[in-house]
This record gives structure tokens, C-alpha cells and sequence, in this order.
């Protein structure tokens, strides 16, 4: 079964972690929430509490590692090995993918350079500065990177990272149940 990473930090955009991770699970992911705060319980940005899978430093080998948006970039900056876990599973090839603010994690870390990519609209100018090309959909694709617009996007970029782990068939059967398209 393929796995999957969904990191939390404080301020998350609950959306776009909860969805993605019930979208690939329902597709036969093995998807897990994980907290970077060093506490399971974490909160969103509109104050919702969730409890994380398990902790970063509990973390073994998943398939794809995905960083939801919200207010967290400063969390995803200040966390010692996010980073360079993100970077290595990119460079090895293992698909990363990044909604709304998140994009901008991956340009900063030199992930998006000559990648078409989006991102919530305000931000899309933190990502030319990667060197990122702005794609005109609410979800772009490019090698082992998915990135998308933001929280009326999450069901489309869990569908694509679905996809991507378990097959178009298994993720054709969960957009038909959630009427997706």
C-alpha cells in the first residue's frame, strides 16, 4: 500500500490537510497526518484542534510527502529537518505536493525552478522568484511536484496525488463518490 505524509504545523489550513488525507485514504493510500510541533494535537488556523497520526521524529519512508497551506509557512521554515526531508525525497525521485502557501515553501527551497506550479493567487510572485512558471489550472503537475490553489482546490489536488499513488482507477472511484467530476 502506498504511503503518504501530511505535515502540520500551528496554523494549518484544516481543509486542505483533512480532505487530502480522507480523499487518499478512501483511494487505499496509507495516508498519515503528522505533526511537526512535537505535540499530535495541533491547531488550525481557525482554531479547530486536530490529532496528528503520529510525530515528525516517529517518521519512516513514504511514497509522497505533502505540506497543506495556511498561515504555517514561518512553522515549515523553523523546523530543523523538514527541509532537508523534503529535499532528499524530491531529489530521489518520490513525489512532493503543496497547496495554497505551501507552493512557496518548495520555490524557497529551490524545488520549483522551471516547474510550472500555482499557488493562492496573492502569492504567486514568491514563486517566480523560485523560478517557478505559473500554471493556469487549479492544480499543476510537473514531474514528481503537484502543487494547487488553495482550499476550494483540495479535492482536485488529493485526486491528482491519489492518482498518482494508487492509480487513476482508485482515484476515478473516489471522485465519482464525492461527485467530483
Amino acid at each position: 500500500m502506498p504511503g503518504a505524509y501530511i505535515f502540520l504545523a500551528e496554523g494549518f489550513e484544516e481543509t486542505e490537510a483533512v480532505t487530502t488525507a480522507d480523499i487518499l485514504r478512501r483511494a487505499g493510500v496509507d495516508a498519515k497526518l503528522v505533526s511537526i510541533t512535537g505535540s499530535l494535537p495541533v491547531k488550525s488556523r481557525d482554531g479547530v484542534t486536530v490529532t496528528a497520526d503520529l510525530l515528525f521524529e516517529n517518521i519512516g519512508k513514504a511514497d509522497a510527502l505533502i505540506v497543506p497551506g495556511g498561515p504555517v509557512l514561518d512553522g515549515y521554515r523553523g523546523h530543523p529537518s523538514l527541509a532537508v526531508i523534503i529535499k532528499r525525497h524530491y531529489e530521489s525521485g518520490g513525489l512532493v505536493a503543496a497547496i495554497c502557501a505551501a507552493p512557496v515553501f518548495l520555490a524557497e527551497l529551490g524545488l520549483l525552478k522551471g516547474k510550472t506550479a500555482v499557488c493562492y493567487p496573492t502569492m504567486e510572485n514568491e514563486l517566480v522568484k523560485g523560478g517557478a512558471v505559473i500554471g493556469g489550472g487549479p492544480v499543476a503537475e510537473d514531474g514528481n511536484i503537484i502543487t494547487s490553489r488553495g482550499p476550494g482546490t483540495t479535492p482536485l489536488f488529493a485526486l491528482a496525488a491519489a492518482a498518482r499513488l494508487a492509480g487513476k482507477e482508485a482515484a476515478d472511484k473516489v471522485r465519482q463518490a464525492f461527485l467530483a467530476g
